[in-house]
């Protein structure tokens, strides 16, 4: 044995793609299908560096996180690799699993999930870490851990803002999963296609991201992150200075002069 990852071990596929109208995505997959795209500690920190290396590149509209074989974004943390903790381990496998987290909600860029299959415990987390979700019909949303005797952690503290606190702790003290529809219902996930459908309700967004003002965009994002750990009136203070953060390059005066010289349409 050389002790080089095998294909159950799985990686971390990463790679730079145009839209349609010339934007720069990254897109990030999670590559072990055979074991439903579950994270152990080497992919955790091959994941973190994916995302922070492409989100890093200042001409990088947005990211995409998927999982590689249609069965599962995210299946969760290897149960495999956590069964042999202990109190001292496993601080630094679920420190791994939050710098993934960490890494997503921190990316200077917008960052969607486009979830398909199982979307379980660590993968449900590192999904409520993006900043928009759109799944195909068939996928399965639940935050298992308790019934592997441990409590859901991390990012799962970020559940009660997106579903309530009393879809949160039925999710959490139950261990039970929910379909997409249900996902959908309690605003887990704002957008619901089928299977055949759901490339292209990615790319709508993406298309619409890349029509903004690049270093808005950037600018909203490091707001809405502020917004998440700040008391209301200092929230408010806090955009008042991004308002005038954006007017510091002649982004803001370029795309208002494009508005307002735009062909009119004649009426009549």
């Amino acid at each position: 044995m050389d002790g080089r990852p095998t294909a159950d071990d799985g990686d971390i596929r990463a790679e730079l793609s145009r839209l349609s109208g010339g934007a720069l995505v990254g897109r990030i997959a999670v590559d072990r299908p055979a074991k439903l795209n579950v994270l152990d500690r080497r992919l955790c920190g091959r994941l973190r560096e994916a995302v922070q290396a492409l989100g890093a590149r200042e001409d990088v509209r947005a990211l995409v996180l998927s999982g590689v074989g249609g069965r599962a974004f995210i299946g969760g943390a290897d149960i495999a690799e956590m069964a042999a903790l202990d109190p001292v381990s496993a601080r630094g496998f679920i420190g791994d699993l939050h710098a993934v987290c960490l890494a997503v909600r921190e990316a200077p860029v917008p960052v969607i999930a486009r979830i398909e299959g199982y979307c379980l415990g660590g993968g449900m987390e590192i999904a409520a870490s993006c900043d928009m979700r759109a799944a195909a019909a068939g996928a399965v949303f639940g935050m298992p851990e308790v019934r592997a005797g441990i409590p859901s952690v991390i990012e799962a503290a970020l559940l009660p803002r997106l579903i309530g606190w009393g879809k949160t702790r039925e999710l959490l003290l139950t261990g039970r999963t929910i379909d997409a529809a249900e996902a959908l219902s309690c605003g887990f996930i704002e957008k619901l296609t089928v299977r055949a459908e759901l490339d292209e309700a990615v790319e709508r967004r993406l298309e619409a991201i890349a029509a903004a003002g690049p270093r808005a965009v950037r600018i909203q994002k490091a707001l809405i992150r502020k917004w998440e750990i700040l008391p209301l009136d200092a929230a408010v203070e806090a955009g008042v200075d991004a308002f005038a953060q954006a007017y510091a390059t002649d982004e803001p005066r370029r795309m208002m002069e494009a508005f307002l010289n735009r062909p009119r349409q004649r009426r009549g």
